[in-house]
């Protein structure tokens, strides 16, 4: 059994993972629109990720008995006003999620729930990962996105970028 707090947290995780993906549809949406495709496949992808993310949370639940709570999820708030905003509210988003991986370790850690502190290392390496490629999208971008040419080779570089789904080991 684990911590009722802890509980809590990793189920509202599911739910924040999966709003996550419901956010980089919109992003991915965005870019499409505007005949950016490869960045709309960089968001797609992004999106599949923290899906799995909300798989690996709600197994983790399952896994050690307890009940999986889903709550709706909300529209994406979020204004993409131009292509430069929508890659920094994606860092914005990327520190939020961090915030909370940090929350629940710090609960875990409280009640020396060391199982649920070793899942969750995974979580904050990713999240190191991905603050380090929202932020190196936005430097590129600062680079060559307004330069037609430039921002062409940069859409085509996030073309290239393929699912990969995560090893983490339940």
């Amino acid at each position: 059994m684990l911590d009722a707090k802890v509980v809590k947290l990793l189920n509202q995780q599911v739910n924040k993972e999966f709003y996550s993906a419901y956010l980089y549809l919109d992003f991915s949406n965005y870019y499409y629109d505007q005949e950016l495709n490869g960045f709309g496949n960089w968001y797609r992808i992004q999106a599949q990720e923290e899906r799995d993310h909300a798989m690996l949370f709600l197994q983790y639940l399952q896994n050690n008995g307890e009940k999986v709570e889903l709550e709706a999820i909300s529209k994406p708030a979020v204004e993409l006003k131009d292509n430069k905003t929508v890659l920094e509210e994606g860092l914005k988003h990327e520190r939020y999620v961090t915030s909370l991986i940090h929350t629940i370790y710090e609960a875990a850690y409280a009640v020396k729930d060391f199982r649920t502190m070793q899942f969750l290392d995974w979580f904050v390496k990713e999240q190191g990962e991905e603050e380090n490629n929202a932020d190196g999208l936005i430097k590129k971008f600062e680079l060559y996105g307004n330069d037609p040419r430039s921002l062409y080779m940069l859409d085509s570089e996030m073309a290239a970028r393929v699912y990969t789904a995560p090893s983490l080991v339940l």
